[in-house]
């Protein structure tokens, strides 16, 4: 009996280590890095996995004094010495996430899991630790984070946009509004003040021009011709064009229009200058031909100059540069005055604005009833300064228009 009890203890023996080859070879097969741990918390075992994530052989761990923090970033020190305090107590915790150091210097994320150990009898023999790599999950949430931050900022912007649009539609609206009440007023004022020229000049007729009070009969009928711009600068705000398109030559409007301003110009004792830039030929049109609404070309271009004119220092210079491609007309009207600032560059074409002083410089509707017109022919105008040495208006139009 004795014999027998002797070898069911040497059998017993053999399938304990069986068994802890059996699970050896398992637990070193497995991708995860797992580490088997005394009670105390010292590295028993732990498999060639190690070698992969951290570039030290199980062997060299083995050796390592303070397993496993040694490996661990230094940022994430005091979580793992958490983890291991737990573990040592018998807790059990499950992927949390910390920063490997390889021995390349490189780091590598990884998620550790841990559990207590007992034999049959509930006796407790430690503690193992199971750590994954986790760095193409942790890049993958990285830049879901961080589409998820553009996106954000995606609605934000788009949400400010809309706003903004919001906001200039509202203004637009007010702008018509108020286009639409210019345009009325105009109108009927345009009226009576026809019949108050008429009369008035039937008066001026019937006067001496060596009367004492003739001075006064000239100054009276510059105001009305003032009032008569006025009313119709007001009336262009609003009113839709009723001219055709023709064909005729840039070259010349512009000279007509420069000529027109030359009493203006000499009065500033500013010179305006005509360049005629790159212009190519299109279908039956010549280099610097166009088909457009003549008279509306006439009426921006006489309200840029103007004010080009009356921006410049005296024995200034206005330049006018004209060019042409395929389907585009392009005008640039250069001053050389002191420029304006970006917060009124964005202000100058809305009605009534003006910068100029004096009650005789205008309502600052030139460059409102300008900007009206380009649009109504499918063009743009843009201010582009150049402060404090001038500033440019650039104008760019279709070739040609149907209507």
């Amino acid at each position: 009996m004795n014999r027998m009890s002797d070898e069911q203890q040497q059998d017993k023996t053999a399938d304990r280590h069986i068994a802890s080859y059996v699970f050896r070879a398992i637990a070193n097969y497995t991708y995860d890095w797992e580490s088997w741990h005394s009670p105390d918390g010292k590295l028993l075992w732990v498999n060639t996995a190690v070698e992969r994530m951290t570039g030290y052989a199980p062997e060299e761990c083995l050796k390592l004094a303070d397993y496993p923090l040694i490996l661990v970033a230094d940022d994430d020190k005091d979580k793992i010495a958490e983890v291991l305090r737990d573990a040592r107590a018998g807790g059990s915790g499950n992927d949390v996430e910390f920063r490997t150091v390889h021995r390349d210097g490189s780091m590598h994320w990884a998620a550790v899991s841990w559990q207590p150990m007992y034999d049959n009898s509930k006796q407790h023999l430690g503690f193992r630790t199971s750590m994954r790599d986790v760095t193409e999950r942790h890049r993958l949430r990285e830049e879901l984070r961080l589409h998820n931050q553009h996106l954000e900022q995606l609605v934000q912007e788009r949400t400010a946009k809309i706003a903004q649009l919001e906001e200039q539609r509202q203004k637009m609206e007010q702008l018509a509004a108020l286009g639409q009440m210019a345009a009325g007023v105009a109108h009927e004022v345009n009226n009576p003040l026809a019949g108050i020229r008429n009369a008035f000049a039937l008066f001026k007729a019937n006067l001496s021009a060596d009367d004492e009070n003739y001075d006064l009969l000239e100054l009276i009928d510059s105001e009305i011709e003032r009032i008569s711009s006025i009313t119709h600068q007001m009336y262009q705000l609003y009113r839709p064009s009723q001219q055709t398109p023709v064909k005729f030559d840039l070259r010349r409007v512009v000279a007509n229009v420069i000529a027109l301003l030359q009493p203006v110009a000499e009065k500033s004792k500013v010179q305006v200058t005509l360049q005629i830039g790159r212009c190519v030929a299109h279908r039956k049109l010549g280099t610097t031909e166009a088909v457009l609404r003549e008279g509306e070309i006439r009426q921006i271009l006489l309200n840029v100059i103007r004010n080009a004119i009356q921006a410049s220092p005296p024995f200034g210079e206005v330049s006018i540069d004209v060019s042409t491609s395929a389907d585009r007309v392009t005008i640039s009207v250069s001053d050389r005055g002191e420029g304006i600032s970006a917060e009124i560059a964005t202000r100058v074409f809305e009605p009534f604005f003006s910068t100029k002083t004096g009650t005789r410089q205008g309502m600052g509707l030139g460059l409102s009833v300008s900007r009206n017109l380009v649009e109504a022919l499918g063009g743009t105008i843009a201010i582009e300064n150049n402060q404090p040495s001038g500033a440019r208006v650039k104008i760019t139009l279709p070739r040609q228009i149907s209507r």
